[in-house]
This record gives structure tokens, C-alpha cells and sequence, in this order.
């Protein structure tokens, strides 16, 4: 079973909010998560990228894959930094 971490949408039409989940890859997008770790809302200016750290930093190191765009994010948010010094 891989486990990815990603983002499931939320919110109204033509007004995305995103929230970054910890899923297996084969369930839908907006389907069964195990776990939910973050926000993310586009519509704010800037866009408004919230995770809990310590859980994201937990899942990463038990071996959890994020999408292109969760990695981008982690990267803005300065969590992907901190995973990749932890690992090495």
C-alpha cells in the first residue's frame, strides 16, 4: 500500500480550499484519508498555506510520498527543508 500525501479540494464552486491529507494513493481525490495535516486556500492573497509540522515531519519519515504540489508547498513553508536535514 503506497501512502501519499496530497491534497483533497474542498470548498464552493470557482472558490477552491485545499486540505493536505495523508491517503492511500488508490482512494479518489475527496475520498478516505488517513489522516489530515494542513490547509491550503488559493483565493487569499497571498495564499494561506497552513501545516502542522511535527505531524507532516512524522509522516515524512515513515517513508509517505507528497504530490509535485504538496512538495512545492513543503518547500515554501520551509518543512521540506527540515525533513531533508533530518534525513541526511
Amino acid at each position: 500500500m503506497a501512502v501519499k500525501m496530497r491534497l483533497a479540494r474542498a470548498g464552493a464552486k470557482k472558490k477552491p480550499f485545499y486540505q493536505v491529507v495523508i491517503a492511500d494513493e488508490r482512494a479518489r481525490r475527496d475520498g478516505r484519508f488517513i489522516a489530515n495535516v494542513g490547509t491550503y486556500d488559493p483565493n487569499q492573497n497571498p495564499a494561506a498555506f497552513k501545516i502542522n509540522e511535527v505531524e507532516a515531519l512524522s509522516w515524512l519519515g515513515k517513508g509517505v510520498q507528497p504530490t509535485d504540489t504538496v512538495r512545492q508547498l513543503l518547500k515554501g513553508a520551509g518543512v521540506w527543508a527540515k525533513f531533508k536535514t533530518k534525513a541526511d
